[in-house]
């Protein structure tokens, strides 16, 4: 067993084909195919189900996979280690919440790249529950979600509070309560967007109980907003991203209070300095 194949079996199930795999590692399909056969014939079992030109992950592919995760993690974690220079380099694996992505971080990332450009950063974004996974098993280096939650072994900290604003078309007129959208579209993202807790909570406490339209995209939130079709309420970041020309109003209600994103990453990632370093700016572009 070798770590290559390691990465080739990874690489396959991240990319979901050995022709996208050998495009990503820069060989040839065959090598790929010959050598997680013989990975398989060690292994003594199948790792893929061959289905006419596609692959599926079997059963024990799936198992497999965790540890070789786990197994690259800790090589790359080894080799940054024993590094001759402590500064950044090498891959990074950032999450985050789309709000954090698209309000938060573009400034930031710009400015992380400027100043560590031997770093390889990738930004995937997600639901915090799926980030969290993806941390605890090593998928990402740390990641930025709006929810504040013990999880075992990941440590956190926060970042910075988001504000929430209910935006509306001008076209609605004046928005003075909760009772001003009875009647009007809400447009939030799905059942689980604590974003979406914190209007529910909201409406139910002055005895408001409209149905809520889930929509996993604040492009397209905004966009519905901005045709007069509906209300939403989202964070800070979002309105201050969206807010120029786009024909529609804020309004801030004391009831509905800010929410803190937090920075998690997980304890036994060992010595990393690029994500380090990514924690360090955080903190230092949202402080205060």
């Amino acid at each position: 067993m070798e770590l290559s194949q390691l990465r080739m079996l990874k690489t396959v199930c991240d990319t979901g084909s050995i022709a996208r795999a050998a495009e990503v590692l820069h060989c040839v399909p065959s090598n790929i195919t010959a050598r997680l056969k013989s990975l398989e014939r060690e292994l003594g079992t199948p790792l893929f189900f061959r289905e006419g030109r596609g692959l599926r992950v079997s059963p024990a592919g799936k198992v497999f996979l965790e540890y070789a995760t786990k197994i690259l993690s800790l090589t790359e974690e080894a080799r940054r280690a024993v590094a001759p220079t402590g500064a950044p380099h090498g891959p990074l694996r950032i999450g985050a919440i789309e709000s954090s992505a698209t309000g938060r971080l573009p400034q930031l990332l710009a400015k992380y790249h400027a100043k560590y450009p031997q770093v390889s950063l990738e930004l995937s974004t997600g639901t915090w529950a799926q980030l969290l996974d993806d941390i605890q098993h090593h998928r990402l280096d740390g990641a930025i979600v709006a929810v504040d939650m013990e999880r075992p072994g990941l440590k956190r900290a926060v970042m910075y509070r988001e504000d929430l604003v209910l935006i509306a078309s001008e076209s609605h007129g004046p928005l003075r309560s909760a009772a001003d959208l009875r009647g009007k579209a809400i447009f939030m993202w799905p059942t689980g967007c604590p974003y979406r807790l914190a209007l529910e909570q909201w409406l139910l406490h002055h005895e408001q109980t409209q149905p809520i339209i889930s929509i996993a995209s604040y492009g397209a939130i905004v966009g519905c907003v901005s045709a007069g079709a509906g209300v939403s309420l989202v964070p800070r970041g979002i309105y201050e991203q969206y807010r120029q020309g786009a024909g529609w109003t804020g309004y801030e209600f004391p009831e509905l209070m800010g929410i803190d994103n937090l920075f998690y990453w997980h304890e036994n990632a060992g010595l990393h300095p690029a994500r380090e370093a990514f924690l360090a700016m955080l903190q230092t572009e949202f402080e205060g």
